[in-house]
């Protein structure tokens, strides 16, 4: 089995006095656009750092049997004691199988910074991995509609928004995107284990998730891997 390994200007005015209403918007845009464009080629570069794959986590669940993924938005959220108890047995699988969960923000963007994480060794370049999943969804239109209950392009407009919830129509869509299967170690009583595979291609890495009560993601490693791991580097930083 494989995984993918991966550790961790804007212009100003030559005048002073301050820009207007429309020109601040304007600014704003377009830093959020070079912030986007920046941490894509920073990837990319990290991506090719890091090309060595392993399959130290997949080691240790070999005797798991994946259940079939299909697709599907979110509709549903536990309340509080069945999410606490979905916890209680997600802690339980990790500490049986030996793995260690990296802990993302919960703040809406969690399966995309877990996926980044997963990929880059950084959770930091979400919005790069959010954006490729839209891509992917807008320019695979066939691949994916038929999972959406709503009309499609207002579907993955929502979801190019940052703060809005992954779900497993986004897990499919980064699965093909970035040609990698996706492992989900889940909460869930009855389905431990789920495997999400490119759909028109062989993967080329394996990304592991911790899959917790429909809430939340996190990345996922062997726990001796993360004792020897070094300091992640910032965001941004090359060398």
């Amino acid at each position: 089995m494989m995984r993918n390994e991966i550790p961790r200007f804007e212009a100003r005015s030559s005048e002073h006095h301050p820009p207007s209403v429309g020109e601040s918007s304007s600014s704003t845009s377009l830093s959020s656009q070079r912030d986007v464009e920046d941490d894509g080629m920073i990837a990319a570069v990290l991506s090719e750092e890091y090309a060595q794959l392993d399959g130290s986590v997949g080691r240790r669940l070999t005797n798991l049997e994946p259940v079939p993924h299909v697709p599907r938005i979110n509709t549903f959220i536990p309340n509080i004691s069945d999410a606490s108890l979905d916890h209680q047995r997600l802690s339980q699988r990790l500490h049986v199988y030996g793995l260690y969960e990296v802990k993302v923000s919960g703040d809406g963007n969690c399966q995309f910074r877990a996926i980044s994480d997963q990929l880059y060794r950084s959770p930091e370049y979400h919005k790069h991995v959010r954006k490729e999943v839209v891509k992917q969804l807008k320019e695979c239109r066939s691949l994916y509609e038929g999972y959406v209950p709503m009309k499609y392009k207002k579907y993955y407009k929502k979801v190019s928004k940052t703060g809005e919830w992954g779900d497993h129509v986004t897990l499919q869509a980064a699965a093909d995107r970035f040609a990698a299967k996706i492992c989900l170690l889940t909460s869930f009583r009855d389905t431990c284990f789920i495997e999400i595979t490119p759909q028109r291609q062989a993967p080329q890495r394996e990304l592991w998730l911790s899959f917790w009560s429909e809430v939340h993601y996190n990345s996922l490693y062997e726990i001796r891997e993360v004792m020897v791991q070094q300091k992640p580097r910032k965001k941004h930083w090359l060398f």
